[in-house]
């Protein structure tokens, strides 16, 4: 299985070795607009943090009070879609690319990670906003971004997240909303409890990266 022909000239794997939120995020976007002759896929997972899409209001999406309790900043991607709580327990990947003129919604982003995710025993499938499920519970949820001749495609992996803290943090005031981007809520379950072998978070996205690396056949860095 592989993409389609005419998407990527070359492929870098670059496996981010910081938690730190602001600083994936940052990574993120100098890879988006610093780099217009490379095509990437940067994994990496962070601290604690909900991160919200660009056009969706803090208030409506969060429970900002919790979140201050508990430490968790609360940042805004450049991407639109829902809002996502990310901690140590979730991987986070991002598919960076020309921008082809034809067939941008068409794209097929998410076939290697169904195909790596199969390689795992996790028999993923793809819903129709481009998120990730196994038995109607959601793994995976997804954004996009297109600008200046570049596509930003990337999402989330739920591994090992704390689901209490993910559904408390993403507990906004609904009321709010108005004429904002809504996110929308799913059942979602860990991969991890899935897995017949008991590994990390950072030990899975390793394994990621020998998959994606022999899927590509490209060096990880």
């Amino acid at each position: 299985m592989r993409f389609k022909t005419g998407i990527y000239r070359s492929m870098k794997i670059i496996v981010s070795h910081t938690t730190v939120p602001q600083e994936n995020l940052n990574r993120e976007q100098q890879l988006f607009t610093e780099r217009p002759g490379e095509d990437v896929l940067f994994l990496y997972i962070n601290a604690p943090c909900v991160v919200i899409g660009k056009n969706q209001l803090s208030e409506a999406e969060t429970d900002l009070d919790f979140c201050r309790s508990r430490n968790i900043p609360v940042l805004r991607r450049l991407s639109g879609g829902g809002a996502v709580y990310h901690d140590s327990g979730n991987i986070n990947f991002s598919f960076i690319v020309r921008a082809e003129k034809d067939g941008v919604l068409d794209r097929d982003f998410l076939s290697p990670v169904v195909a790596a995710l199969k390689s795992f025993g996790i028999p993923a499938q793809i819903g129709s906003r481009k998120e990730l499920s196994v038995n109607g519970n959601k793994i995976s949820g997804t954004a996009s971004h297109i600008s200046r001749g570049r596509h930003l495609f990337h999402g989330t992996l739920l591994f090992h997240t704390d689901l209490e803290i993910l559904h408390a943090a993403l507990n906004g005031n609904h009321s709010l909303r108005g004429k904002y981007v809504a996110s929308v809520p799913s059942p979602v379950t860990n991969i991890s409890g899935l897995l017949t072998q008991k590994i990390t978070a950072p030990e899975f996205m390793e394994r990621l990266a020998v998959f994606f690396n022999a899927y590509f056949n490209c060096p990880s860095r």
